[in-house]
């Protein structure tokens, strides 16, 4: 089993959190991707994804997310036996809409039939906890679970 590390930005951020969830999970074979770059052809339910998304505007998907998201709602692939985690950026300032962007991309991969796994990580740019920091913490969790 491959890990495939996905992430959506509007910011870069995104691309950080990948990179260092990657860099924690590398002896799971782990492989950042761009979604703006990631087919939904290439998803391979063996292989187990981490999705990093923030969230932009009013509680919606970041530029770099959203042409996966049509793609995934409009080829509606079986994604039955993907499982995945979720680690959300968002900022609590928002309150009605605080990570809502890694929300919907895990409540679309639901409704295709994946599984998500593990705690879903909710970043508060608001706080005083680097994104990298919560992510390398959570990441170490996560690992756990891949073995075996």
């Amino acid at each position: 089993m491959a890990v495939v590390v996905l992430f959506g930005s509007e910011t870069g951020t995104a691309e950080e959190v990948a990179d260092k969830i990657a860099e924690v999970l590398d002896d799971h074979d782990a492989e950042v991707r761009d979604m703006l770059e990631y087919e939904v052809s290439d998803i391979d339910v063996d292989d187990f994804h981490v999705i990093i998304c923030s969230t932009y505007g009013d509680g919606e998907l970041p530029t770099g997310a959203q042409p996966f998201f049509d793609a995934l709602d409009e080829d509606a692939p079986d994604l039955s036996g993907l499982r995945f985690a979720l680690f959300g950026l968002g900022d609590r300032v928002y309150e009605d809409t605080f990570n809502r962007g890694g929300e919907i991309i895990a409540e679309k991969l639901v409704q295709l039939g994946a599984t998500q796994v593990h705690e879903h990580a909710r970043h508060d740019s608001s706080s005083s906890v680097k994104p990298k920091a919560q992510a390398e913490e959570w990441a170490r969790e996560l690992s756990g679970l891949l073995v075996g």
